[in-house]
């Protein structure tokens, strides 16, 4: 039942809540019948009895609907039997109008159960529309270890422009997590335009730099030759980049990033942001602002883990209006796996923003394997 309301919109969770919205309508039934039988004849039930009917038509299935409109009405019935009131037209005529709020509520429990199947339906697409921009990601490509994690926002159906991806080149792990600004098909094109220029120049481009520089030509490129959607000027449809290179020979990670948040690097049981030199631009406002590109370096030993992340992440808020401390929660799960680490942070942000993620969240995490773990395949 607790589901039925999920497919509503109308609760994201199974707790104390959903059980409460489940029985209300019982309940003001039962206090209905209870004030027309044992108080006054001056208070009236009709309105516990009509505020039964229609919350019903929004929290329960259509049998449920059904059954408190028949309770209600018969309910009623019954006091005007006990109060000999069958032939006074003022109790006839609040039967009647309850039984026109019962008729009422099952034509809108009807109407709302559709809606509720066609937003099933579009969040089925959206889905599968993001899927076929997101490729699943190896878990394992050379001396990497990879685990991911998308979250749809869940207020509504909707795709967005968070992206990920990994190409394994012949002296390098090579990353990318990126966010579009925007949301909607917009977005997705935005994010399969970048996705597609990455997949091409990941494997020759030389260095992190000149990735960078590809990536922005390719985007302003497309940017101009397909302006897509009404509103998608060129200067609207930035992205916030992160490239990271694990090469093979040494234990370093190298970072470039165009106005993205820094990752976190994990290692021992700390837990530390790395700090980014000089910043760049978004991809797409390197026209307007020039495109040097800088690269910072970090230790990457075996062991250690690399998280990078979207503002989706950072930006969830708890009922207080506070921030996701990422790097403070993190450090709860440091010793995890990547994909145990993943299910601990996917389950704590659902719990620290009470159900109602507001934006989309896309998370990697690189973990270096020891050796002996490439050898065995673990």
């Amino acid at each position: 039942m607790a589901r039925y309301l999920e497919e509503r919109g109308i609760l994201h969770d199974s707790g104390v809540w959903a059980k409460f919205l489940l029985v209300l309508p019982a309940l003001l039934l039962v206090s209905g019948l209870f004030i027309g039988l044992f108080t006054s004849r001056d208070v009236r039930p009709e309105a516990f009895l009509a505020t039964a009917m229609v919350s019903a038509a929004a929290l329960l299935p259509m049998c449920g609907t059904v059954v408190i409109g028949v309770i209600a009405c018969a309910g009623f019935i019954g006091l005007m039997v006990e109060f000999d009131a069958l032939q006074d037209a003022t109790a006839c005529s609040e039967l009647a109008t309850l039984v026109a709020i019962a008729v009422f509520a099952v034509f809108l429990n009807r109407l709302l159960d559709r809606r509720a199947h066609q937003l099933v339906q579009v969040r089925s697409v959206a889905e599968i529309a993001q899927l076929a921009v997101l490729h699943p990601i190896p878990r394992h490509l050379g001396h990497v270890a990879l685990e991911t994690l998308y979250v749809s926002a869940a207020a509504e159906a909707r795709i967005g422009g968070d992206l990920y991806e990994a190409i394994r080149t012949p002296h390098s792990v090579r990353l990318l997590i990126g966010d579009v600004r925007g949301k909607g098909l917009l977005a997705v094109q935005t994010a399969a335009m970048l996705l597609s220029a990455f997949r091409e120049a990941a494997h020759d481009a030389p260095d992190l730099p000149q990735l960078a520089r590809r990536l922005e030509r390719s985007m302003s490129r497309n940017a101009s030759q397909y302006p897509g959607l009404p509103g998608s000027e060129i200067s609207e449809r930035f992205i916030t980049a992160l490239l990271a290179e694990v090469p093979d020979d040494e234990p370093v990670v190298r970072t470039v990033t165009c106005g993205h948040p820094p990752p976190l690097l994990m290692r021992r049981g700390e837990v530390r942001e790395l700090q980014l030199a000089d910043p760049s631009p978004p991809l797409n406002l390197g026209m307007l602002v020039g495109d040097e590109y800088h690269v910072d370096l970090a230790p990457f030993h075996p062991g250690d883990q690399l998280l990078l992340y979207t503002d989706g992440v950072t930006e969830t808020r708890d009922r207080y209006g506070c921030f996701y401390p990422l790097a403070q929660r993190i450090r709860l799960w440091n010793g995890e796996r990547p994909r145990q680490l993943l299910e601990h942070l996917h389950r704590d942000l659902i719990a620290y923003s009470g159900g109602d993620l507001d934006d989309d969240v896309a998370v990697l995490v690189a973990r270096r394997r020891p050796s002996f773990e490439s050898e065995i395949g673990l």
